[in-house]
């Protein structure tokens, strides 16, 4: 398996080199640039691919957010992660750096832990949106003809492969399936297993998230617990409604992308969904049950179906 590579992009020698020591030992390919204009230049530079960027927010030239805007602006990578490393904390300004795509954040002075966590965070998250497009893509499209369906899941795997399989049903499912997999996989961490967005934080700190949530799925009071999911077709319009067993949850504060939540290693999940996959997104119960919805008109099933590639 390749080394994922990193651009880091900085002003400062210094801070290059102290990334460089806290990245060392995680077996990283590493790039440095020192202004934004060389570090664009980098990024287009026929062959070279970077899994992640970490760039510092205030540099002479073209700055932070200006890079960060040319990045999401580019069809080949507006997919990139990046992290947004800045001394400028203040809400706005994270507000800011957020809506030009940067939904994770550094303030300095960060420890080596901090550093360590939030880049396995972000090339996790960016990995598994990959693998779940590149799945989306490849799924057999005569689910098209499909109406209505209902189906229920214990764990995690299974809430990727139901997502997978349900984007299909979309007019496009590489996008879809992001939004379908977190929701589902929602139901099962935070609604069955009551893994609150605190432990959840802890947890991927600590690198033992997967371990905690197969533990909690072999408890007693866990083993019968189910999510469903119910499919149902309008004419215009793919509503999917995902209800879980556990308490519920404030999911207010969880639609959009908080600059209070910026630099936690989770969180942006269903900020994401919403933006990125669905037409409309919509709580009810005690937080336990959530609706999304998927626009379908001008989407014929027909050539979908006969030419996947187009779908």
């Amino acid at each position: 398996m390749l080394e994922p590579s990193i651009l880091v992009v900085d002003d400062e020698p210094l801070n290059l080199e102290i990334i460089a020591e806290f990245l060392e030992e995680d077996h990283y390919s590493l790039q440095f640039a020192g202004t934004g204009e060389e570090a664009w230049e980098m990024l287009n530079t026929p062959g070279q691919v970077f899994d992640l960027v970490v760039l510092d927010r205030r540099m002479p030239g073209m700055d932070g957010v200006d890079l960060l805007r040319l990045i999401k602006a580019d069809s080949k990578l507006s997919s990139l992660p990046v992290i947004m490393q800045t001394a400028a904390g203040a809400p706005e300004q994270v507000k800011e750096g957020i809506e030009a795509g940067a939904y994770y954040y550094l303030i300095k002075p960060y420890d080596p832990d901090s550093l360590q966590t939030i880049v396995r965070a972000a090339l996790d998250d960016a990995r598994g949106r990959a693998d779940l497009e590149q799945m989306g893509r490849t799924q057999i499209r005569a689910i098209h003809w499909l109406q209505d369906a209902h189906l229920a899941y214990r764990t995690v795997e299974e809430a990727r492969e139901i997502g997978v399989f349900l984007s299909g049903l979309c007019p496009t499912p590489d996008m879809a399936v992001i939004g379908l997999v977190e929701l589902l996989v929602n139901a099962i961490e935070h609604g069955n297993l009551g893994i609150s967005y605190a432990d959840k934080t802890r947890l991927r700190q600590e690198g033992t998230w997967d371990h905690e949530v197969r533990r909690r799925l072999l408890l007693p009071e866990n083993r019968q617990k189910r999510a469903e999911v119910a499919v149902v077709r309008a004419a215009d319009e793919l509503a999917f409604t995902i209800r879980d067993q556990g308490s519920g949850f404030d999911w207010r504060k969880y639609l959009e992308f908080d600059p209070a939540r910026a630099f936690d290693p989770n969180g942006r999940g269903i900020a994401m969904a919403k933006q990125l996959s669905f037409s409309r997104l919509e709580y009810g119960g005690r937080g336990n049950v959530v609706l999304a919805a998927v626009k379908l008109s001008g989407f014929d099933r027909d050539a979908a179906a006969s030419n996947p590639a187009k779908a």
